[in-house]
C-alpha cells in the first residue's frame, strides 16, 4: 500500500546523523545564547516539510521531545505534513494554547501574537517560561537593534528581519519582568542568533 504524502513527509527529512547533528545544533544554539546577538552557521541535514525550513527543523529536533509541549503559529499549525513530521521525529506533543508551551515554532514573526501570551515562568521558576523560535530571513536588512547586556562585551548590532511587530517596545516588557520573560531564538537559512531575556534592545535610527 502507498503512503500518503503527510506520512511519507513524516518519515522523511530527519538528521541523517542525529546524535552527532543534534549535538551540534545544541553547542551552536547555547553558544549562541551565551553571546546575545552574534551569528553562528548551522549545518543540518533537516529536511522539514514546508513551511517550516531546514533551520528551524534541525532547532526543534535538537530542543523539544515528548516531554516538551510546543506551539505552532498559524501556518505552521495548518500544514498537516509539518505536525506529522515533528510528531514522528521529535515526539512533542502539541500546546493548545501559546500559555502552556515550552517552545514554539513561528514562520511567520510579522503575525505573531504578543510575546506576554506565551509561557512567561514565575519568580521561583524562571525557567518554565516558552523559548520562541523565529523564522527570519536573515540578520542584516531589517532595523538595526542595539543590544547589551550579559555575554556583550560592550555592545551589539543586529538587524533580523521580519520581526514581531512593535518588537523593541514587547521586549522592554519582557525584559522589565526579569527573571520571567520569553528567550528568543533567531532561525535564518544557515545560521541562528539568539536573544536571551537578559539583553537590552534599543531600534537605532537611520
Amino acid at each position: 500500500m502507498a503512503m500518503t504524502e503527510p506520512v511519507a513527509a513524516a518519515i522523511d527529512g530527519g538528521f541523517a546523523r542525529p546524535v552527532f547533528e543534534a549535538q551540534h545544533v545544541f553547542r551552536t544554539v547555547m553558544e549562541a545564547m551565551a553571546r546575545p546577538g552574534s551569528v553562528h552557521p548551522v549545518a543540518t541535514s533537516a529536511r522539514p516539510p514546508e513551511p517550516m525550513t531546514p533551520t528551524v527543523g534541525a532547532v526543534a529536533l535538537t530542543l523539544v521531545d515528548h516531554d516538551t509541549p510546543l506551539w505552532l503559529d498559524t501556518a505552521l499549525a495548518a500544514s498537516e505534513a509539518v505536525r506529522e513530521w515533528l510528531a514522528f521525529h521529535a515526539g512533542a506533543p502539541l500546546a493548545r494554547t501559546p500559555a502552556e508551551a515550552h517552545f514554539a515554532l513561528v514562520s511567520g514573526p510579522a503575525e505573531l501574537i504578543a510575546l506576554e501570551n506565551f509561557a512567561q515562568g514565575s519568580q521561583n521558576y524562571p525557567d518554565r517560561s516558552a523559548t520562541i523560535i523565529l523564522t527570519v530571513e536573515g540578520f542584516r536588512d531589517g532595523q538595526a537593534l542595539l543590544l547589551k547586556g550579559p555575554g556583550i562585551e560592550t555592545e551589539t548590532v543586529i538587524a533580523p528581519h521580519p520581526m514581531p511587530r512593535h518588537f523593541v517596545e514587547q521586549w522592554k516588557q519582557n525584559r522589565a519582568r526579569f527573571p520571567r520573560g520569553v528567550d528568543l531564538i533567531l532561525a535564518g537559512p544557515d545560521a541562528v542568533a539568539c536573544l536571551p531575556r537578559t539583553t537590552r534592545v534599543t531600534a537605532m535610527e537611520g
